[in-house]
């Protein structure tokens, strides 16, 4: 009786443990079955950094709104749209620029988010254009002598309607610090396609790309806050 009673005891402890080994199972099985879903919508923001620079900078003065629609788990559709208006001084000119540009391209998140996370360390690229006046303010002849100083010289109407065309690479960042508000930033490099330059000065500056280097070529930066309004989860 006593040796019938150890192996029945023996056989539950056996039936036991492969109950809780196929529980165990079962319940890593379905915890690894659990798939986050990511939000898909439209993000609208601002661009921060140009209504601070206008603050500090009384030469210049901006707005830019930005926005993206996500197509994939890692491809965005991106675009930007804005005002620009900058006062250059120069050696021998002042000029002023002022207008309006759209930049649009695509951004990569190269970032693997952790669970249900939501942020982006992306890459980027941009057509851009822009629309705007230049206005030659005032010039001063290449003849300053100790004896004969030349004096700015003010012309009239010296107003051009031009455009710009240029390509960027964007690299930047993007956190989502409350449910769907995102704090972001990003650099970019620029590289002119195309100009038009006014009958009698150089282009220096151009809405949208900035300054306008002689080897055709400029940078941005972008600080934005934006909020993702989400259509779906996949």
């Amino acid at each position: 009786m006593f040796k019938y009673f150890i192996s029945l005891f023996a056989l539950f402890v056996m039936v036991e443990g492969f109950s809780q080994t196929q529980k165990i199972d079962t319940l890593n099985t379905k915890s690894d079955s659990i798939v986050y879903k990511s939000p898909f919508g439209i993000r609208i923001g601002i661009d921060i950094s140009k209504p601070i620079k206008a603050a500090v900078d009384g030469s210049y003065s901006g707005l830019e709104f930005v926005g993206d629609y996500r197509v994939s788990k890692r491809m965005f559709i991106a675009a930007e749209i804005g005002f620009e208006e900058e006062t250059n001084q120069e050696d021998y000119t002042n000029s002023t620029a002022k207008g309006t540009y759209i930049r649009a391209g695509f951004n990569f998140n190269a970032y693997e988010n952790w669970l249900d996370m939501n942020n982006e360390i992306f890459l980027g690229m941009r057509y851009g254009l822009s629309f705007f006046e230049q206005t030659l303010n005032s010039y001063t002849p290449n003849v300053n002598t100790t004896y004969f100083p030349a004096n700015p010289i003010i012309p009239v109407n010296e107003t051009a309607n031009v455009n710009a065309h240029w390509t960027e690479f964007m690299v930047g960042f993007k956190v989502e610090t409350l449910k769907n508000f995102f704090i972001s930033a990003s650099v970019s490099y620029k590289v002119l396609i195309t100009v038009k330059e006014p009958d009698n000065f150089k282009t220096l500056y151009s809405p949208g790309f900035n300054r306008i280097f002689e080897s055709g070529t400029g940078f941005g930066f972008n600080y934005t806050l934006s909020y993702l309004i989400p259509f779906t989860k996949k």
